[in-house]
């Protein structure tokens, strides 16, 4: 996971412990204090879950890029090598040619 992947999960935790907390503090029936740490967790998870997903999609769009260009390295570099081999085919033949005729 990227350092802004971290550094957004811990915020995104703080942020839930301190919405907890606020709730936990604020005077209010114990009922209500559940219902509601209830929906602000329920909230939180939902919102992890979506930006997990988004960190997961980016992730993957990254490695489908790195992959696209190691491919398009690796091409470059098969053609290159066939370019070489067709400079280099005149002057082996025409130097085995000269060691015959010796």
């Amino acid at each position: 996971m990227s350092s802004t992947g971290k550094v957004f999960l811990g915020v995104l935790a703080g942020a839930a412990v301190g919405a907890a907390l606020g709730i936990l503090f604020a005077p209010d029936k114990g009922s209500n204090t559940r219902a509601k740490l209830s929906k602000t967790g329920e909230d939180y998870i939902e919102d992890l879950k979506s930006k997990f997903s988004e960190l997961i999609e980016g992730s993957k769009e990254s490695l489908a890029n790195v992959k696209s260009n190691a491919d398009d390295m690796m091409e470059k570099g098969r053609s290159k090598v066939q370019e070489a081999k067709l400079e280099m085919k005149p002057a082996l033949t025409s130097g085995h040619n000269h060691n015959h005729n010796i």
